[in-house]
């Protein structure tokens, strides 16, 4: 337990205690009030408090569960590897990389075993340069050393590499293509979800209609940015939010193990010979099965859900 009192600071109550407690960014700070590992006065505060001098804060450090990574021999849908990157198809349930909850029988684990990854995102999240949602699935590119790693991460960082992913959405899309530009940032309400924010962080995503099935439309969403839970966010604020998605779709939805999405087109500048590289992966059975379905429900004119 560490306590400190506010003397001179004033402000919002996150900052104020990332000047107080040196050793914790602002985001980190944020999830301990949310979490009432950060009190004020005894009390649980919101992150935009204004303190005042004399606030006695008190922080718990919750427990930290060790985690050992350990590699396994796991299938791998490999689309293209040489010595230095690797394109990885991920399917709809893998987790990408050890985490409290998720430690084993991830992706990391299955590159751990398979080939040398590169060490600048640290012990557990070896060679990942981008990720993906659990239940979403398609391409990743993937570092096998630092170099590669750092061509990779700047290309991500300069907009300059391609990732456009398939969605199912729903309701009937109107317009045959469209930009969301809305900040991204963690839910007031729900501190699990992310949501569009005014101080969040910001966030394009460029929508194409591809086809619709009455309740349903297929979009390819191309990213500008990789905000967390980006593409499900945005086409929920646009009233069109991805059929299947158990966090921020309806709950009279279609069927299966979470959202339709799929990372289909994966671009980049190879970091060692500047070729400009381009992969795509078809979409699951799954996803395509259910395409079948609801173009058969639209053009007989039956609720998919029944």
């Amino acid at each position: 337990m560490i306590e400190a009192v506010v003397e001179n600071e004033s402000g919002r109550l996150d900052k104020v205690a990332s000047q107080l407690f040196g050793n914790f960014s602002r985001s980190q700070l944020k999830e301990l009030l949310a979490s009432g590992n950060l009190l004020v006065n005894g009390q649980q505060k919101k992150p935009k408090y204004q303190v005042k001098p004399g606030d006695k804060l008190t922080l718990v450090e919750p427990e930290v569960k060790q985690l050992d990574l350990v590699a396994e021999k796991m299938d791998l849908d490999i689309v293209y590897e040489d010595d230095d990157v690797l394109v990885v198809n991920k399917p709809q349930g893998m987790v990408v990389h050890p985490s409290p909850g998720h430690e084993s029988h991830t992706l990391v684990n299955a590159l751990l075993y398979h080939c040398p990854l590169s060490t600048i995102n640290g012990t557990f999240r070896p060679g990942i340069v981008h990720r993906i949602d659990k239940d979403t699935s398609g391409l990743l590119m993937v570092a096998k050393n630092d170099l590669a790693h750092q061509s990779l991460a700047a290309q991500l960082k300069n907009k300059t590499n391609t990732r456009e992913y398939l969605a199912l959405v729903h309701g009937n899309i109107k317009e045959a293509e469209g930009t969301i530009d809305a900040p991204l940032g963690r839910s007031p309400k729900d501190r699990k979800k992310q949501a569009v924010v005014a101080d969040g962080r910001p966030a394009i995503t460029h929508f194409k209609v591809l086809d619709r099935f009455g309740d349903y439309t297929l979009v390819a969403c191309r990213l500008e940015t990789g905000r967390t839970h980006q593409i499900r966010v945005h086409m929920k604020y646009i009233g069109h939010p991805l059929a299947g998605d158990p966090l921020y779709g309806p709950k009279k939805t279609l069927p299966g193990a979470g959202q339709y999405l799929h990372a289909a087109k994966l671009g980049f500048k190879h970091p060692v010979t500047g070729e400009e590289l381009l992969f795509e992966a078809p979409l699951p059975p799954y996803f395509a099965e259910m395409l079948l379905c609801v173009k058969f429900f639209s053009v007989n004119k039956i609720p998919p859900n029944d």
